[in-house]
């Protein structure tokens, strides 16, 4: 006999905590992160070729792919998106 799963799940407890928007929007910056980057590494492109390309700063382009919780705008992922032949798609589940 299978026994069910007792209490909630993760979600809901980081729901209780107000912590689940929080960890889902990190998630999904690392995630947008990441491909950047191996669209970078795919196309041999270097951080201080992406930053010229989006006529922006290395300091700015550092800042968008440090692992600390900076400002990030959906413009600046559209122009680092452009830069490398590609297109920021973003949508609601």
């Amino acid at each position: 006999m299978k026994k069910a799963h007792v209490g909630s799940n993760f979600d809901d407890f980081l729901r209780e905590d107000g912590l689940l928007a929080d960890c889902e929007a990190g998630a999904l910056r690392r995630v947008v992160m990441w491909q950047l980057e191996q669209e970078m590494k795919r196309r041999r492109i270097s951080r201080a070729a992406l930053a010229s390309r989006m006529k922006t700063s290395r300091a700015t382009l550092d800042e968008l792919f440090s692992e600390t919780e900076s400002p990030l705008t959906l413009q600046l992922l559209e122009r680092a998106a452009l830069a490398l032949g590609r297109r920021l798609k973003v949508e609601l589940a």
